[in-house]
Order: structure tokens, then C-alpha cells, then sequence
């Protein structure tokens, strides 16, 4: 039975009540505001017009008040008690933040501190027969740790108190996010009737494939409350018709058992073949009873993470099937900063645009939350890969508290328990950057001589659960880490924050970091310089969309400089999306320049370095771009903005990420080395020619390559000297395409020179728009850069953006809605960079 209606929500202060007046059955809650449930205090007071939108202007401080007062939620139902001796009945509450207290009929049947996991109490004693009232109290964050005072040098960026508390750790602020406290019942809350016994847990795994079969291992923990004779577990894993089921008698409230599947078909992510899902299915009988059920989606799949090849080289490739994978992938950080009350469809809608522009991985981030199960469910569906971080980021953490790791230990269980079985989940990692920040803050003095708090939790509690509880994947301490720096280029993963943030490399233990903040130190040409493994975070801000700002700036604040604008950046040093334009297409005067710059800086950027890495397959075998998602309306490093609009990188994206690539690898003065890479498991073969031409689009040079590139590999087909393909004309006047004449690849468009130096012309677009087949078709009289099409609408899709054009081509863009809701064809805006440099 959900218990997902009739919620009320108050706030009090701190002492105002007795706690056991409020729970009381009988307390009058005339006066309170309905809620929803799952969902949160803000959300709902903005629903109510009780506080002005916090994601406009600075309404976000105007609401921190919320974060100081007690909060209450109370709910009536009716319940038909008629529990026999053999019956239990449970109430599971899957997520309360954080500090809650629950009261059941006015008894307090327990309390909570820690936002991420499920509370189940047994309430077979409490209920009554007929009207039950369920009431949640909520203490401000402030009664729980204003006593735990760490060492003011204890390293936590952006907030000290944070530490203590087991939320999410971007609720205190990030840097790209504002400081919004959520509160509430953020998860769904259920009440369940159970009789003789319930399935405790259930872990699946594929322990072997061979070319014929599968074995698949299925554990299944059984907690008898009445005595467990006669217990037994049928299993059942079907496909389609075909279906494989074993009984087994339940001994010591466990059952264990393998089941072989003839010619298994594979769980592949999307870009290597079909994410394909078996059912599987584990019922408790006694008799002929089923007392309960435990049914999910499930993929029979090998995956783990090669660390050294053959030869003995250090690798860090993530190995599906036995096949050695180049993970193409996003950071992904909450959808909202109010996600209880976000709806499942922002998750799909997020996955799917993320399956669309050719990622294969999503790295949770470790300052957010274990995702919802949408999340992993839709991952599973559509073949996305899952880098798991445990919530811990940029801090040291109390495990000197027993009662902190006492929490942490209860967290990390239920958490390995919940995702273990969902075929997407790829490695565990046990947390962000907290190990390589430690080593170079304590050298640079940003904290004091200490311990590192924390170790114990990520070198000695966390390999410890997981090796009893998930021995299938691999364990990652912390993200960076490994070699002579955690930040190594030569060992596990990386964080490449030269570009961007100005980290100086290569840096050893011991010596203190350098940043250059120019334009310079900053340039994405320092991707060009890495020869990481894997390269789990990099990236660049760029604005949000048009009608994402104008949305939330206040009238008349809408202008590049203003306060409002400046406000959207939560990053330290602001202006480094000044340095980095400034370097590539140069500084903008106006809004205008400003929208149009920064994503086209981000998205060649990221194009830059992606197509580096790519090249230096197998070397690098992973690039985990920073960020997909935006969780408020700002200026960030996402690709996809807060009101689900993609930015220009995103559609760069489904082109540098496609599974075979033709790529240029070049910079100004220099030769043009020209690449294939084929992520196929099949070889590449083509001609493909590069073709260089004016703005009238005329034909400067043209050379054919012949293209013979094996499985799963990049290699170097052509060299070419830049005076020969410029042909008596200069760098800023010409663009270089890149093309399979067999079309099996995508076209690929260079400018041989900063953006800010090419003398682009004025262009004139014709447009053709058939609104009933959603269509809109572009010609130029001239090469046209960055044709940009924009909508006054939120969860617009296009099948193609911020495209360059030629003259004598035709740019055919459908366009779409990701609810099907109708399209405002009114609001249709296209332009290009010829415009806005002009």
C-alpha cells in the first residue's frame, strides 16, 4: 500500500510544541498545507506561493530561512488491522531528509539521519483497526551538528558542516549550483502486510559466459518471522517463451543456486549491440502460498576493468563481454535541486538525450545521491554503462565519529544491495577527488598538518563490504587516483583541470600545484598534451539557453555583464569563460556574442580534446566529459540546460562520439594529420576525402584517402602540409571538411585558425518550414557557421544544431517535443555566427 496522498506540511520553531502534541492523533491539522509525497518543503512552498521561486534571481537566499525552522508532515489513513500470529506488518519509508523522527498513532516508533537509504519499522503492534495517523517531524540541520566543531583547517569545500550530515552534499552549494537545504519525504513511503516470512534480499550475477551458455549465480536471504518450515524459492528467468525456473527448499534462510542459459543473448550497451533484458523472477512459497515476490529486469553480461594489457602496459579499459570498450560518457549530477519532487519522465528524457548524442557511460557523481531507480532501470534499458561514486566529495569526513561510521557502514550495505543488480552498474568508486585534494592541499598549506579523515572509510570499510557484497565489479578508491599523483596521467583515471581551472601538469607528490590564470593556461590546447587512461572528468561553462535565462532574469537584467547575469555563475574565479573565449572566438560585447560564444567555445572545446583521446585509442580508453545535466538555470559546464534545452556541445557531441569518426588532428602552422577511428567490432573500410573550401564554396583542394582500419581501433591514414591544402589562399578565408565518400561516417568540419581570426561573411538564409511534418530546411549563399536554431519553449528536440552549412547544401532539421507537446512555431529563431560577428 503506497502512502503517496493526503499529506499536510507545517513549520515550527525550534521548541514552539511538544513534539507528542503534534503527533498526537487528535491534533487539529485543519490549518496545514497539502503536500505531495514523494517530494519536498520547497517545492511545495513554491507551488503554493508561500516563497518566490528560488531558481529566479536571488530568491535563493530569500528561502534559507526554510532550513532553520522544524518541519512537520502528517497523513490519515485507514488500515484493516486483522493481523493473525503469523502476520508482520512494515512500514518502509525509502527516503526521509534527513534528521526525521516518525511517530505512528502518537508513538514514536523510530528517527533517522541519513537521506540516502530506506527506514523500515515494524508497525504490526502500532496500527490500529480503522483511522491511523502517521506524523514525521524534521529538526533543522543545525541541532544535529552545531556541537561537532571540526579543526577550522579540516579541508570541505564550499561548506564545513556538510561533513557530518548524510545528504546531498550540493545542497550546501557547489560551483554550480546555490545553496538550497531540501527537506522532507523525499522518497515514496509504503505499508506492507507480510505473513510467515519476506525476501530479505536477492543478488544476481553472471558468473560465466562461454559460447554456448551462461551461468548465472542467484543468492537469495530469507527472514523467517514465523519459523521457516516447509519455505521454498522457485527462480524463475524468462524470455519471452522461453523459460528457465528451479525450486529450492529455503536451509538457514538462504538459498543458492546457478542457472545455466543455453545460447544466452547479451546485455551490450546500445553502441555495441541491443541492451537486451531477461525477466527474472524469485517467489517464497509455503505450500502452495506465495508469500512474497521479487521481480526486476535483469542482463546477463560480464563486465570488469583491464588495468594492464597483455604487454604489460598500464591500461584502465573498461572490458564488456570480454570485448575492450572506449567509454564515451557524461558526469551526471542530480536533475534538480528539488529531485523528490522531480517526475521519473525528466530522468528518461535525460537518458534518452544522452543515449541520442552516442554516450555509452554516466558517471554518478559523488556529490549528489544514489540515483532513483529510474535512473538505473533506464540505463538498463537503453544500454548505458554506470560509474558509481559513493556520496563523498572534496572534504575529509569523520571517521574518528563512531557514530558517523556506524551511519556510513549502514549507507554503504543498503546502497551495494539496492544497485548490485542492475547490469548497467559498471565500478564502484569511493569518492570525488577527496584523495588527490588532500595530498596537494596539505603540500600547498590549504590545510593544516592532519590526518586524512576519511581513509578509513574509502581504504579500509568500503573494499571491506563491497568484497562480501559485490566481488563482481571492480573497486575504486577515489576519482582521480593512482601513480606518482593522484592525478596521474600514467595510472588509473584522471581529471583533467588544466583546461579550464589552469592546474599546471605534470606534478608529483609532494610538490606544491601551479595555475596559470590566462588565456593560455586556461586554453582547451592543453588537451592536446595528455596522455591519460581515462579521463573521468574535463570540461568548460558555456551559457545556458535564451529562453532558459529569460525565464529566470528579472526584467531588464538581461544583458551581458549585468548582476543577474554574473549571479547564474556559481564558479570560483569567474573569469575564466572570459579567458577561455578570449583564446578562441574572443571576448563578447553583448548577450548576443555571449550565448554564442561560450557554446561554441565549450563545444569545440570538448570536440578538441574528445577527438585527442579518441585518437590515442587504446592508450586512453575513456572520456567522461563534466557535465550532462544542470540542477537549477545557471551557467555551467552542462551540456543540457536546466529546462532540458541542449547547448551546442551536446549536438557536437552525437558527431565526436559516433562510433566511427573521421578526425583532423592539427593546430595552426602546422601539418593536418588526418585520423579514422573505429569503435566497430567490425573493420573500417572507406574512402574518405578532404576537401577545403572558400566561403563561396568554392573548391580550394581536395585529396582522397584510402581507409582500411581494424575492429575496435584508431589509426593515422594521411599527412598533409598546410600550404599544400591552403593553396595560395590564408587560414582565416577557407574551412576543411572531412568526408566519407560511402557515407559511413559523418562529415567533419576544421578551421584551420582561432575562430576570433576567420573572416567570416555575412550570409543569407532561406528557410522552409513544414510544421505538420515538424521540419525545417536551410539553405545559404554562403558557408554559414554555426546555424543555430532556437525555440521559446523548454524540452525542444532538434535532430541537428549549431550545424555548419555550405553553399549549395541543404541543413534538414526535424523538430520535436519530448512530451509531444505542441510546437511554437511563432517562437522559430534561426541564426548563425556570421550574425553576431558582424
Amino acid at each position: 500500500m503506497l502512502l503517496d496522498t493526503d499529506w499536510k506540511l507545517k513549520w515550527f520553531d525550534e521548541g514552539e510544541f511538544r513534539d507528542l502534541e503534534i503527533a498526537h492523533p487528535d491534533y487539529i491539522d485543519h490549518f496545514w498545507i497539502s503536500t505531495q509525497v514523494p517530494g519536498d518543503v520547497h517545492s511545495t512552498l513554491i507551488a503554493k506561493n508561500l516563497i518566490d521561486d528560488p531558481f529566479i534571481g536571488h530568491n535563493d537566499i530569500k528561502c534559507q530561512w526554510i532550513e532553520e525552522k522544524v518541519w512537520w508532515y502528517r497523513t490519515v489513513f485507514k488500515w484493516d488491522k486483522g493481523v493473525g500470529d503469523s502476520e508482520r506488518c512494515e512500514l518502509t519509508f525509502d527516503g526521509l531528509d534527513t534528521f526525521a523522527t516518525i511517530f505512528l498513532n502518537g508513538i514514536e516508533i523510530g528517527n533517522t539521519e541519513n537521506m540516502f537509504i530506506s527506514h523500515t519499522f515494524d508497525v504490526t503492534r502500532e496500527l490500529l483497526d480503522g483511522k491511523n495517523v502517521i506524523a514525521v517531524k524534521f529538526d533543522p540541520l543545525s541541532k544535529h551538528i552545531a556541537e561537532k566543531k571540526p579543526n577550522p583547517s579540516f579541508y570541505s569545500s564550499y561548506s564545513k558542516e556538510r561533513i557530518w550530515v548524510r545528504k546531498a552534499q550540493m545542497h550546501f552549494g557547489w560551483d554550480w549550483g546555490p545553496r538550497l537545504v531540501a527537506v522532507g519525504i523525499w522518497q515514496p513511503v509504503r505499508l506492507e502486510r507480510m505473513k510467515i516470512a519476506k525476501l530479505d534480499d536477492v543478488f544476481a550475477r553472471t558468473a560465466e559466459i562461454s559460447e554456448t551458455t551462461a551461468k548465472v549465480d542467484i543468492n537469495v536471504k530469507v527472514e523467517a518471522f514465523k519459523g521457516e518450515d516447509d519455505l521454498e524459492v522457485v527462480i524463475r528467468l524468462s524470455d519471452g517463451e522461453d523459460v528457465l525456473e528451479e525450486r529450492k527448499s529455503v536451509v538457514s534462510e538462504q538459498v543458492k543456486l546457478t542457472l545455466e542459459v543455453e545460447n544466452p543473448t547479451l546485455w551490450w550497451t546500445h553502441d555495441l549491440g541491443t541492451p537486451h533484458l531477461y525477466k527474472l523472477e524469485v517467489e517464497l512459497w509455503m505450500g502452495n502460498e506465495i508469500l512474497d515476490v521479487y521481480a526486476r529486469d535483469f542482463g546477463i553480461r560480464t563486465i570488469e576493468v583491464m588495468q594492464k594489457d597483455a604487454l604489460g602496459n598500464n591500461r584502465f579499459t573498461f572490458v564488456l563481454n570480454g570485448v575492450e570498450t572506449f567509454s564515451k560518457g557524461a558526469n551526471w549530477i542530480p536533475v534538480h535541486s528539488f529531485f523528490g519532487a522531480s517526475p521519473d519522465a525528466r530522468y528518461r528524457h535525460l537518458i534518452s538525450l544522452s543515449r541520442e548524442s552516442n554516450l555509452n557511460m554516466l558517471r554518478v557523481w559523488g556529490g549528489g545521491i544514489y540515483e532513483k531507480d529510474v535512473f538505473y532501470e533506464e540505463c538498463d534499458r537503453q544500454g548505458l554503462l554506470v560509474w558509481q561514486d559513493f556520496m563523498f566529495a572534496c572534504a575529509l569526513y569523520p571517521d574518528f565519529n563512531k557514530n558517523f561510521m556506524r551511519n556510513v557502514k549502514e549507507e554503504i550495505e543498503a546502497v551495494v544491495k539496492r544497485l548490485r543488480n542492475y547490469s548497467c552498474m559498471a565500478i564502484w568508486c569511493g569518492n570525488n577527488e577527496i584523495d588527490w585534494c588532500y595530498e596537494f592541499k596539505y603540500v600547498d598549506g590549504s590545510i593544516e598538518q592532519t590526518p586524512f579523515y576519511g581513509e578509513k572509510i574509502f581504504h579500509e570499510l568500503m573494499p571491506k563490504v563491497l568484497k562480501e557484497l559485490d566481488p563482481t565489479r571492480l573497486y575504486w578508491p577515489s576519482s582521480p587516483f593512482g601513480g606518482n599523483d593522484h592525478n596521474d596521467d600514467s595510472v588509473g583515471d584522471r581529471h583533467n583541470w588544466q583546461v579550464w581551472h589552469g592546474n599546471v601538469y605534470p606534478r608529483q607528490f609532494g610538490e606544491r600545484t601551479i595555475t596559470d590564470y590566462s588565456a593560455s593556461g586556461v586554453s582547451f590546447k592543453h588537451f592536446k598534451n595528455d596522455k591519460g587512461l581515462f579521463i573521468s572528468e574535463f570540461g568548460m561553462h558555456a551559457s545556458a539557453s535564451r529562453y532558459t535565462l529569460e525565464r529566470h532574469i528579472p526584467e531588464g537584467q538581461f544583458y551581458w555583464g549585468s548582476d543577474e547575469m554574473e549571479y547564474r555563475n556559481k564558479d570560483f574565479h569567474r573569469p575564466k569563460g572570459i579567458l577561455l573565449m578570449d583564446g578562441y572566438t574572443g571576448i563578447p560585447t553583448d548577450i548576443e556574442q555571449y550565448m554564442m560564444f561560450s557554446m561554441l567555445t565549450q563545444a569545440e572545446g570538448l570536440k578538441y580534446g574528445i577527438e585527442h583521446y579518441r585518437r590515442n585509442k587504446p592508450v586512453t580508453s575513456g572520456a567522461i566529459y563534466w557535465q550532462l545535466n544542470d540542477c537549477w538555470p545557471g551557467t555551467s559546464w552542462a551540456v543540457i540546460d536546466y529546462d532540458l534545452i541542449p547547448k551546442a556541445a551536446y549536438f557536437y557531441s552525437k558527431k565526436f562520439f559516433a562510433n566511427v569518426l573521421l578526425t583532423l588532428d592539427h593546430d595552426p602552422g602546422q601539418d593536418l594529420k588526418i585520423w579514422a577511428v573505429n569503435d566497430l567490432l567490425v573493420p573500417y573500410e572507406d574512402v574518405i576525402e578532404l576537401v577545403v573550401y572558400d566561403f563561396d564554396g568554392n573548391i580550394i583542394y581536395t585529396h582522397d584517402f584510402i581507409v582500411n582500419v581494424g575492429a575496435n581501433a584508431a589509426n593515422q591514414i594521411g599527412k598533409l602540409k598546410e600550404q599544400e591544402v591552403l593553396n595560395g589562399r590564408q587560414a582565416n578565408d577557407v574551412v576543411v571538411v572531412l568526408r566519407s565518400k560511402q557515407s559511413k561516417a559523418g562529415d567533419n568540419y576544421y578551421h584551420l585558425i582561432e575562430q576570433k581570426h576567420v573572416h567570416l561573411l555575412p550570409v543569407k538564409l532561406e528557410v522552409e518550414v513544414d510544421e505538420k511534418q515538424g521540419e525545417v530546411k536551410i539553405r545559404s549563399d554562403r558557408f554559414a557557421r554555426c546555424v543555430r536554431l532556437e525555440l521559446a519553449q523548454d524540452m525542444v528536440t532538434f535532430s541537428d544544431n549549431y550545424c555548419d552549412l555550405l553553399p549549395g547544401a541543404t541543413l534538414t532539421v526535424k523538430i520535436g517535443h519530448l512530451e509531444n507537446a505542441p510546437i511554437n512555431w511563432d517562437s522559430l529563431r534561426i541564426s548563425t555566427l556570421n550574425d553576431v560577428m558582424q
